[in-house]
């Protein structure tokens, strides 16, 4: 299909909002929608009318028009399915479908039309993806944002606490000057002088002075003379003498700076410690791809696995590794191209083929890969079934269950998400095994922390207005700290002639890349 144009205008064939995808003046285009509305037959039921030259293809929402002007050689089913797309995206963005809602959000559903058609041609995209190019959104940003953010409160508390420590020290010093000008300032910069001895000590301190005691008046006297002075008495002047300390002014700054204080104590060890690792470190990871149809079953389920090696002890570096395989199912492994093959192939073991040769260290080393591939049900991690049905009145019954099929695995923060058609208000949920959020952006989201063998099942219903075809694709997230397959290093040992045997540690982890049921 060739698409010429999209626009919404008004029953009356006024445009409110228009996007050209081939070259077209702005006249030609205003002269087709203007003789739309005069090609409208209001006695007939069909959505599409013709003229020498061009094809409108419309469809009414409330009181407005969605046309699309497309070439007579176009595929009507195609202009039809694109219509349908077209109309789902303008209450997208417009709460109510009128006049002044769409001109306001002009911009967003010239975007929107945009990922819908390129160069006149429909692109292979659906409601959830436009949302997500339109929207731009980025975990990057936002991890930006908030960094940021905390970065400016910790300046501002900084400023704050800066500002009344100054303002403190000025008080001190007005203090100070009405007692005893310069003079009791001289005495007050070294720590631990009294006043008693001022006149004996004026000439240590000149040069700490900055001004001349010229206009101070007489010093107080302890008992005593200025050659042997007696210990500090229970004077006020004792307690300010001496250079200030971060942790006196931080006192005297009160409740505002203890908190700042204590802002700063707890920052300090926020960085989380890490767990223990040998000199020789083996990470296992698996990550599974799955696509499955809601009616068809089950299309294509891969797992690829990986072994990192990290040897940060370099008396280590001459190792191998000893692969423990107790999984039953055909597992493809692929070793790296410095490993010995046959080796490998005789008795699972992980080396080099140069016997000489060290592997790398301080940096994670692919030693080994595999891969799996099924069509089969009984291989999925976790099973999903959706099953929506018409209950009436437009509205839908959504029956969505899982069932952990690999009893052997842990699931975590596994995420279930299901599109939604918006608009329409929130769902009613009747039942739901952990929790669930409903996005007014068109998706709820439903979340249970931990599948594991002992709650290996769990379904969740809500009711809506919506057709059956809303509720996919539903996509699944989640994590696992084991391995899908029995899978695992079972020794590291000395390449040399002394057989030593290396401690080692490990982890493993299983991860999601697609996991989707269209």
């Amino acid at each position: 299909m060739v698409l010429l144009a999209a626009a919404v205008a008004t029953k009356g064939g006024k445009p409110l909002v228009s996007r050209q995808f081939v070259e077209m003046t702005r006249s030609h285009v205003e002269g087709l929608l203007s003789s739309f509305s005069k090609l409208i037959q209001t006695d007939t039921q069909h959505t599409f009318v013709e003229t020498e030259s061009v094809r409108y293809v419309y469809q009414p929402i409330e009181k407005l028009y969605m046309v699309l002007i497309t070439t007579k050689q176009s595929n009507i089913l195609e202009d039809l399915e694109t219509l349908r797309l077209f109309s789902r995206v303008i209450p997208e963005y417009c709460s109510v479908i009128e006049e002044r809602e769409v001109n306001e959000n002009a911009f967003n559903l010239i975007f929107a039309f945009d990922e819908i058609i390129a160069l006149g041609y429909r692109e292979n995209v659906n409601l959830n993806q436009i949302r997500t190019f339109t929207e731009m959104d980025s975990q990057e940003e936002r991890i930006f944002q908030k960094v940021r953010e905390s970065k400016e409160q910790e300046a501002h508390k900084v400023m704050k606490a800066r500002a009344h420590e100054l303002e403190m020290l000025k008080r001190q010093e007005q203090k100070l000057s009405g007692r005893g000008g310069s003079g009791a300032m001289a005495s007050f910069s070294r720590f631990g002088k009294s006043f008693g001895g001022m006149g004996s000590s004026a000439t240590d301190h000149g040069d700490a002075s900055p001004h001349p005691m010229e206009a101070s008046p007489p010093p107080r006297s302890f008992a005593g003379s200025g050659a042997s002075r007696p210990p500090p008495g229970p004077a006020k002047g004792m307690v300010l003498g001496g250079p200030k300390t971060s942790d006196s002014i931080v006192k005297e700054m009160g409740g505002q700076s203890g908190a700042f204080s204590a802002q700063r104590a707890a920052a300090a060890p926020s960085a989380k410690p890490t767990a223990s690792r040998s000199g020789v470190h083996i990470k296992l990871e698996e990550r599974v791809s799955m696509t499955a149809d809601h009616d068809s079953g089950l299309e294509s389920l891969e797992i690829k696995g990986i072994v990192l090696l990290n040897i940060n002890n370099p008396d280590d570096a001459h190792c191998r590794l000893v692969l423990r395989n107790d999984d039953s199912r055909p597992i493809l492994f692929q070793t790296h191209p410095n490993v010995d093959k046959k080796l490998f192939a005789s008795e699972n073991i992980v080396a080099l083929k140069q016997a000489g040769k060290a592997f790398p260290v301080n940096s994670d080393v692919p030693v080994l890969k595999w891969r799996f591939a099924s069509t089969d049900e009984s291989h999925l991690p976790l099973s999903i079934n959706c099953w929506p049905s018409d209950a009436g009145d437009g509205k839908c019954d959504v029956n969505i269950e899982y069932e952990l099929v690999q009893e052997q695995l842990e699931l975590h923060d596994v995420m279930i998400s299901i599109p939604c058609p918006t608009g329409v208000g929130a769902p009613t949920v009747s039942s739901c095994d952990g929790e669930y959020k409903f996005d007014k952006r068109g998706t709820m989201g439903w979340r249970i922390p931990v599948i594991d063998s002992s709650s290996k099942q769990g379904s969740m219903e809500f009711t809506m207005p919506a057709r059956e075809t809303d509720f996919f694709p539903v996509t699944v997230t989640f994590t696992s700290q084991k391995t899908y397959f029995d899978v695992g290093i079972e020794a590291v040992g000395s390449s040399d002639d002394s057989g030593r045997t290396i401690p080692f540690s490990s982890d493993s982890s299983l991860i999601v890349d697609k996991y989707i049921v269209n």
